[in-house]
């Protein structure tokens, strides 16, 4: 039989997390691993919406599109670059293309996201990975050449955009189009806009 002089314990008092006032049942909403009052829900719900719209605004394109062209110029050189010095045309390289382009248009537009930032990045990617696979087919053509004794050299830039297309063309089979639609993914991926489930 339970001591009646023995005390009760008492519930504790579930309070806001972000105004502390005390909570009853009808007036809480929980949100993770907190707890507010519904106001409070209300007002933090608001600035959320305020701060993720503010990231599509007053985009600078110009700085963006630079940050684009410099990441692509490394995903090339880096891809390029080992296929000089390892004698291996390793596609699997190309995927940090996509990264870096991404990454350039993000940084560079001070973080902001936009479907015109997608966009922008995944011209820049795809435009970087062609110019990428001229110059990887370049090395091993002129490699080729230079054993037959040709005297002639495949150039960059390339003289026409005929030539381009020819060089680029090289072994193009399916590897190429995954390896090519992994870094349109990640251009795409990297400056989106961030999506607020709907209320």
């Amino acid at each position: 039989m339970a001591d009646a002089n023995l005390p009760t314990a008492t519930p504790t008092e579930t309070r806001c997390a972000r105004c502390r006032a005390a909570l009853s049942e009808s007036d809480r909403v929980t949100a993770e691993d907190r707890v507010f009052c519904r106001t409070c829900y209300d007002i933090l719900k608001l600035e959320l919406r305020r701060g993720v719209a503010t990231m599509s605004e007053d985009i600078n394109y110009p700085m963006a599109a630079l940050g684009a062209v410099l990441g692509g110029v490394v995903g090339v050189l880096a891809w390029w670059g080992f296929t000089v010095l390892t004698k291996i045309g390793f596609g699997l390289v190309a995927v940090v293309i996509g990264f870096l382009v991404g990454q350039g248009t993000a940084r560079f537009a001070r973080g902001k996201r936009s479907v015109g930032l997608q966009a922008l990045s995944v011209a820049v990617g795809v435009l970087s990975f062609l110019v990428a696979t001229y110059l990887v087919n370049m090395t091993f053509i002129n490699e080729t050449l230079v054993q037959r004794g040709e005297s002639w050299r495949v150039t960059f830039p390339p003289a026409t955009l005929d030539m381009f297309y020819k060089v680029v063309a090289i072994n193009f089979g399916i590897m190429k189009l995954v390896f090519l639609g992994i870094v349109a993914y990640e251009a795409w991926i990297i400056p989106r806009p961030v999506k607020l489930p709907k209320p």
